[in-house]
């Protein structure tokens, strides 16, 4: 049976989901044995992903426990988010880089010896819960100054195999 804790997580990986999907994006959650990644997201045209570790409180709080690991999942492309269950509320989300997070993780130790690492909210700036991180999910090629195949030139291919730029 599942702990309380690994049911709170669960929740905000699936409500973190939502959320992405409600936006526009494609999602796809990994394995919970995935380490560092919760989910998987991309933009409608497949031009940029992210992976996402979800970290989710019951009840609201101004800190998130994460990994000892923080700092190694740090990229562009590696992103937070953030979620305090408000009971039958929409809960609060925040999102952030994965960059600033190794910056302005904690680290604190207990009496018992027990080493906590965490995340402050109050280490951003909020004036929204950040999903414009993610930008467009529906930026096209028409507003994207990459080409469609991301190589810098377009390729035709024919129907025997063959490859001719366009």
């Amino acid at each position: 049976m599942a702990s309380k804790g690994q049911m709170t997580g669960m929740l905000g990986v699936y409500l973190a989901a939502a959320e992405l999907t409600s936006r526009g994006f494609i999602v796809s959650p990994t394995s919970r044995s995935a380490i560092g990644a919760d989910l998987l997201v991309t933009d409608q045209e497949c031009r940029r992903a992210w992976s996402i570790q979800v970290k989710t409180n019951r009840k609201a709080a101004r800190f998130w426990l994460i990994g000892q690991h923080n700092g190694r999942f740090k990229s562009k492309s590696h992103v937070y988010i953030f979620i305090n269950l408000k009971g039958d509320e929409r809960p609060d989300y925040l999102v952030v880089a994965s960059a600033f997070v190794a910056m302005h993780a904690r680290t604190s130790h207990s009496k018992t010896g027990s080493v906590w690492y965490s995340f402050y909210g109050d280490s951003v700036a909020k004036k929204s819960e950040g999903w414009k991180l993610f930008g467009d999910a529906h930026a096209n090629s028409a507003t994207s100054s990459e080409p469609p195949n991301g190589h810098g030139s377009r390729r035709i291919l024919h129907r025997h195999g063959s490859q001719d730029d366009a």
